[in-house]
């Protein structure tokens, strides 16, 4: 069992919700189409009185064929009515529960896929997208479906209830004794909710480790083909997938066990009543007639708890998609905000005061940090990977939430602010560059929707004079291809710095890549840079030899303090830690790009 069921944890936004409380949730739902919802109900109901009147109608002729044989006639007719009202009630039924149900499930989705863009960076680290996106598509469907099912088996259970009044009307020794049976049935359905509650919740767990294993493998593939794993990644899905179908196997286990269990007490339900009804009828206590009822009556009373125990596992499986739905939604951020101040302008003056932060508990990345950022000034942050340099930028963006201390902007806590007015004062260029499916153009004006395609233009053509955007095939309606992957890493980064010079932002974040550019891309993503530099505060995680002595200061961190500033002349002169990174670094950095020019130029004159 532990093998089977290893990597299936609960995630730990994963909540349990009682029936009663997801059931409320649901109904909320309902709530918003209450007409069509009312309308479906009447259909419920009409259904329920015209399926318990078919056996009631049949008994009846039984005892009235005794004395007019004509009576077969009109008990034809009588049963035809009965079936074409049946069929329109139903089909009425069926398409307002349909639009109800493809409306929840559709709000559902949208409440789900809102709920994990409003997530923080912090969730993501933690929890694969796979099984995120596992939530919004598959649960959503499935919760559909089942609720489709129950749909079905609640206007059985109608036909159930009124058949019993009807039944009461014919025989109250009969009706109890029919009720009497009904333990058996509580038992069984208990029973098996509680086996089906367990694989079910193991089955979508399983489904969302497949789908983040699909997901990962696809969106690597190129470098899994570059490294000639491919047989790696698919002895991986093999491996999940086989869990998946163990899973589901055993959930099959469960499922074959309901209809021979139910069939076993139904024939003893219907032997009870047979005995029963038997002797009353030679004690003439009923007649053949109403005998008749109780025997078909035994048949629709379980056929409902026989529907819902056959299909409890579907049941528990859209209970346990809809827990796992509302556990997204229900998540919390850890980045907690104390006010919503709108902000119209920043001059971008940025203060650390005694900053703690961690990603880890226990494991401080930054402890009592302190640093004051003039506005306008631009800061280059340098020092070995695992410095802290990224976490300041993601402090500054509120990425994550700090433990202690305070960061303040332009003299407020960062916490005082609406965060959605906040960062669309911020221009953040990552490390890896990301560009959305479609134009250059669009992803340009991605932070601005509103920017005219003339101010791009004008804007793309400040960069090196227009020179990096003649390379392309198309120009500025150029598609740059999933993820960006028809372009250059220097065309990427180039598209990602005019995406935050159209957004002129008061405080400008960038992680330069590492990726190796050649130096007529190097000078225009320069200009770039300086071209931010000179209208806002910037904070520069910098990789480039270039970019650090843009900065009006240099920070040099090590295990997350502030070891030495200056500028480059300054720190140089000291021959400190920063000397070392220099000459180890970006000297030799400077040098590779002179002999790359020189190679070019030689090329170039051949």
């Amino acid at each position: 069992m532990a093998a089977i069921f290893g990597g299936l944890q609960a995630d730990n936004y994963d909540r349990q919700y009682s029936d009663s409380y997801l059931f409320k949730r649901i109904g909320d739902y309902l709530k918003a189409h209450r007409r069509e919802v009312g309308l479906g109900i009447v259909g419920f109901i009409v259904v329920g009185i015209v399926a318990s009147l078919r056996p009631v109608i049949i008994s009846s002729a039984i005892d009235d064929m005794v004395d007019n044989s004509d009576f077969l006639t009109f008990l034809f007719v009588v049963l035809a009515i009965v079936a074409v009202t049946e069929y329109i009630a139903n089909y009425a039924r069926r398409r307002f529960t349909v639009s109800v149900i493809g409306k929840i499930v559709a709000m559902m989705r949208k409440d789900s896929f809102s709920a994990a863009i409003d997530r923080d960076l912090a969730f993501y680290d933690t929890h694969k997208t796979g099984k995120i996106v596992s939530r919004i598509t598959s649960d959503t469907q499935e919760f559909g479906d089942v609720m489709l099912l129950g749909s079905d088996v609640i206007s059985q259970f109608l036909s159930v209830i009124i058949l019993l009044v009807v039944l009461f009307s014919y025989s109250i020794e009969l009706s109890i004794v029919l009720i009497l049976t009904m333990p058996m049935v509580v038992f069984a359905a208990l029973f098996f909710r509680y086996l089906a509650r367990i694989v079910t919740r193991q089955g979508s767990r399983a489904m969302a480790v497949v789908n983040d294993n699909i997901q990962e493998s696809v969106t690597g593939i190129s470098v899994a083909k570059n490294f000639r794993q491919e047989e790696m990644i698919y002895t991986e899905f093999s491996a999940v997938n086989n869990q998946s179908y163990s899973i589901n196997l055993r959930k099959g286990f469960v499922i074959s066990m309901v209809f021979p269990s139910l069939n076993i007490l139904s024939t003893i339900a219907v032997a009870i009543i047979v005995w029963v009804g038997a002797n009353s009828v030679f004690a003439g206590a009923i007649t053949a007639g109403t005998w008749y009822l109780f025997i078909q009556g035994v048949d629709r009373f379980w056929f409902p708890f026989m529907n819902l125990s056959s299909f409890w596992s579907q049941f528990q499986q859209g209970l346990s998609a809809a827990e796992r739905i509302f556990a997204l939604i229900d998540a919390d951020n850890t980045v907690k905000q104390v006010d919503d101040k709108n902000v119209v302008n920043l001059s971008g003056h940025i203060e650390f005061q005694d900053v703690d932060f961690s990603y880890v508990a226990n494991q401080l990345i930054l402890d009592k940090f302190n640093i004051d950022i003039k506005p306008g000034e631009s800061v280059a942050f340098v020092g070995h990977t695992g410095a802290g340099k990224s976490t300041v930028a993601k402090l500054i963006t509120r990425f994550y939430e700090f433990q202690s201390g305070q960061i303040l902007i332009d003299g407020d806590d960062i916490r005082s602010f609406d965060i959605q007015s906040y960062r669309s004062k911020l221009g953040i260029v990552p490390q890896q560059p990301f560009l959305f499916s479609g134009t250059v153009l669009e992803n340009i004006r991605y932070g601005r929707p509103d920017a005219t395609e003339k101010e791009i233009m004008d804007i793309s053509m400040s960069i090196g004079d227009g020179e990096w955007l003649e390379s392309l095939p198309e120009g500025l309606q150029t598609d740059v291809g999933e993820r960006g992957a028809r372009l250059s890493m220097g065309q990427r980064q180039l598209v990602s710095l005019l995406r935050v010079m159209v957004q002129k932002p008061s405080i400008f974040i960038l992680d330069e890549a590492t990726a190796s550019i050649d130096p007529f891309t190097e000078t225009q993503i320069q200009e770039a840079i300086d071209l931010i530099l000179s209208r806002s505060t910037s904070i520069l995680i910098a990789h480039r030899l270039s970019t650090v002595r843009s900065a009006d200061r240099i920070i040099v961190l090590s295990n997350g303090a502030i070891i030495e500033e200056g500028s480059h002349d300054q720190l140089m002169e000291t021959d400190g830690h920063y000397a070392e990174l220099y000459n180890t670094y970006f000297r030799h950095q400077s040098l590779s790009y002179v002999e790359n020019a020189r190679e070019m130029f030689s090329q170039a004159g051949d």
